[in-house]
């Protein structure tokens, strides 16, 4: 055999292998769950994605998808351009934005120590908002976030709950933030240590030090870059910059989109490293005075990114979905995770997409392809519906969401990231258990849900 005919034969042999090895799944020898209907090769996305048949057909292009997300911020009233917002508010205005976030709860909420909320407590959290301090008319600045955040009810870090629940479900706890987002800053706390922002679909107050601010065109040109990297894992970092704690191992997370720097931008050695195996990105920074500024941090190639946008097909809903698969349920993206609605827009995010943040905001909203039931809807009906789902479709009862995965014995399965779990049994009992993460599990004896179900939701 010629030589160049067996480096062929070796070059497919290793891509074979590789391609084994990734695709292998690992069980463990003695797996068992209270989940119903669940076994342990069904936590593999080959499992699902094999019953797709080799469809990897593209739902949408990027051009329909770039149209797709500026039909939202036309016509959707949770989803907002945050650089188009106008430079100057009127007073009436920014205590109207205020207010509609900072108030207090009409429900009875406790301190970590069983402590009820009071009428003192919640004056000196709106006192820290500030209010006072709005003047007849109040600039707006803006900016990008540069490292991963939280965004809060009021100006504060405090934890507050439920009479009787666990300890998971900070009502303070609005939403998150991540680097790279862009945000119209509309007002600062009375401490000095909170920004009121709004991002493309949420306001609420987030740390100061967490955000640049910067002028309108840096931060367009840093959204609207040409060539870009996208974080298609779960979560991906920095390298490891040497006395630069502030561009060091930076967590990103899924759908975060950073522009390539040129490469005449920098030569064969960055930081004391070749650039070569890693994108290098501008990322955006804040200077001594909190302004942005834009430095330059290598990703490795090697970490879970790609150059542009994922194709948006069913394989790959699916092999993004159980990138979180096991991941902590984090309240309003608490616990550096994520909630129901969180997991849906990331996965979404790495397509390109844009959506609502809450779970009933997205029901309601009338984009992409929707069967609304309407209230008194049998469930026989319902599950007629339900049979004619395909992998990807979302899935909506009051206060959460799930993605449709496929059938499994002509059942359907879905994936979310959810809190608790509740069934009837084989023996028509009631189980009550808990699962606090992103799980695949059937949808038909989950208690109560069939008959709560909403909207079912494709995204076309």
């Amino acid at each position: 055999m010629k030589k160049n005919n067996l480096l062929a034969l070796f070059k497919v042999s290793v891509l074979l292998m590789s391609a084994l090895s990734f695709h292998v799944f690992s069980r463990v020898p003695d797996y068992t769950t209270d989940v119903i209907g669940i076994s342990e090769t069904q936590l593999s996305p080959s499992h699902w994605v094999n019953k797709l048949a080799q469809d990897n057909t593209l739902l949408m292009n990027q051009t329909s998808i770039t149209q797709f997300n500026q039909s939202l911020v036309l016509s959707n009233p949770y989803i907002v351009n945050p650089l188009n917002l106008p430079e100057r508010l009127s007073k009436a205005q920014l205590l109207a934005k205020t207010r509609s976030i900072s108030k207090p709860s009409n429900d009875k909420r406790f301190y970590d120590n069983g402590e009820q909320l009071n009428e003192s407590d919640y004056a000196s959290y709106i006192e820290n908002t500030n209010q006072n301090a709005i003047k007849a008319e109040n600039i707006v600045t803006f900016g990008l976030v540069i490292r991963r955040s939280v965004l809060r009810t009021f100006p504060t870090f405090d934890r507050v709950f439920k009479e009787g629940e666990d300890r998971d479900l900070d009502w303070f706890q609005e939403s998150g933030l991540f680097p790279g987002d862009a945000v119209a800053i509309l007002q600062l706390s009375k401490d000095r240590q909170w920004l009121l922002v709004q991002s493309y679909n949420y306001l609420a107050w987030m740390p100061k030090e967490d955000v640049a601010i910067g002028n309108k065109t840096d931060i367009l040109a840093f959204k609207k870059a040409e060539n870009f990297i996208v974080v298609t894992g779960s979560k991906a970092f920095t390298n490891h910059v040497p006395n630069q704690a502030a561009l060091s191992n930076i967590q990103l997370d899924m759908g975060i989109r950073l522009p390539l720097a040129k490469r005449s931008e920098y030569s064969n050695t960055l930081y004391g490293q070749n650039p070569f195996a890693n994108y290098i990105v501008k990322f955006p920074s804040r200077d001594s005075e909190g302004k942005l500024v834009f430095q330059l941090v290598p990703i490795p190639r090697g970490q879970d990114v790609r150059v542009g946008y994922l194709p948006f097909t069913k394989q790959n809903l699916v092999q993004q979905s159980f990138k979180f698969l096991g991941e902590r349920y984090g309240w309003g993206h608490d616990y550096n995770g994520r909630d129901c609605t969180g997991f849906i827009g990331e996965i979404y995010k790495s397509f390109g997409l844009l959506m609502p943040r809450n779970s009933g905001q997205q029901a309601k909203s009338d984009y992409g392809l929707n069967h609304y039931f309407a209230k008194g809807t049998t469930k026989a009906d319902k599950l007629t519906v339900i049979k004619q789902m395909q992998t990807g479709d979302l899935i909506y009862i009051p206060g959460h969401v799930m993605m449709y995965l496929g059938q499994e014995n002509s059942k359907p399965y879905i994936i979310h990231d959810v809190k608790e779990l509740g069934y009837i049994d084989e023996r028509g009992e009631v189980y009550r258990g808990t699962l606090n993460g992103v799980s695949v599990t059937p949808l038909l004896p989950l208690k109560d849900y069939v008959d709560s179900i909403t909207n079912i939701k494709r995204i076309r």
